[in-house]
């Protein structure tokens, strides 16, 4: 890191975008420092984004934080507060700060919009405070406000390494966004906020008696995804990725109480896409927390793709997205 140079604290902006995990990550070693129970495989999705604006302001006495175009949640706020707390002690300021943030695609309902919000408020933060840090170092921090967060910060086929100690837990490409042009058609069926977030899922994984098999088997999961991206073997992708979705969901299912994140047209897209890839049509489908269904097809068979989606009952919209690029400043 290069230490904060004497300077009044400025403004800065940044974009990032959301990512869909293709491993999932799901349970912490550590809650605080939002270490993973095991490391995890996602793609950048470019063309949804979120756009985030953070400028010191000396007058303030608390931080202010606006989420598309209207005043956050005192919940919200906190959560953005702790994490511009760690940006200050970075770059050794006290300034509070205004921070404003816009989203592209539904909030909070499963498709990773905190780790697009986290990506873009640390890259942006630490530019507003004069720091200047490594993409490994950004992506550490990132993980502190959400743990996707960390992947967010790359472009492309990234993981993230799980570890039991802060400075070894940080995300790293696989692969670049022009690598392998896969697309993610969104089947939306809900734009509600989710009932339970993800960081009070995460809390409740080790009650299922299932997460310890599904942490233990991730490592084969792992090596699987990655050489299927490497070499661009669909048909590998698909398998383990609807595997690693369906077994989140199972411990989510068997947590103690049980989360309830699918909804019925959520398990009949899963359903139709079953049969319509053993017709011959190159798309699998994988499930963050939320009921929405993201649908990776090849390019090819896109237009297929959401013809079908599209035609399915309870499909409110279909977003699209592909390998995208990492958080920068603009």
């Amino acid at each position: 890191m290069k230490p904060a140079e004497s300077m009044t604290p400025r403004a800065a902006s940044a974009v990032s975008h959301p990512n869909i995990a293709l491993i999932k990550y799901w349970g912490n070693q550590d809650a605080t420092l939002r270490l993973p129970a095991n490391s995890s495989i996602s793609m950048t999705l470019g063309g949804l984004e979120t756009r985030t604006k953070v400028e010191f302001r000396p007058e303030l006495r608390q931080d202010e934080f606006r989420l598309n175009g209207e005043k956050a949640s005192n919940q919200a706020l906190l959560r953005v507060s702790r994490h511009m707390d760690l940006i200050r002690k970075l770059a050794g300021i006290d300034s509070r700060a205004h921070v404003s943030s816009h989203n592209s695609y539904p909030h909070a309902a499963g498709v990773a919009s905190s780790a697009a919000a986290f990506a873009a408020l640390t890259r942006a933060g630490c530019a507003a405070a004069g720091i200047e840090l490594s993409d490994r170092e950004l992506s550490t921090l990132a993980r502190r406000g959400s743990g996707s967060a960390a992947r967010s910060i790359f472009g492309g086929f990234v993981e993230w390494h799980a570890a039991a100690d802060d400075a070894a837990s940080f995300a790293e490409p696989i692969a670049p966004p022009d690598h392998w042009p896969l697309v993610d058609l969104i089947a939306v069926v809900s734009q509600e906020e989710k009932s339970v977030g993800s960081t009070e899922g995460h809390a409740l994984a080790q009650t299922s008696p299932l997460q310890e098999a599904r942490v233990g088997d991730a490592e084969r999961r792992l090596e699987i995804c990655r050489q299927a991206i490497l070499k661009r073997d669909f048909d590998q992708l698909a398998e383990v990725a609807e595997q690693d979705s369906n077994a989140m969901h199972a411990v989510m299912l068997t947590s103690v109480p049980p989360l309830y994140y699918w909804q019925p047209h959520t398990l009949a897209i899963m359903t139709a896409i079953g049969h319509w890839r053993s017709r011959g049509l190159g798309v699998f489908y994988t499930v963050d927390a939320g009921p929405n269904v993201h649908c990776i097809c090849r390019p090819e068979h896109e237009a297929q793709a959401r013809d079908h989606l599209e035609g399915l009952a309870g499909v409110k919209m279909v977003l699209r997205a592909e390998a995208g690029e990492g958080a920068r400043l603009v």
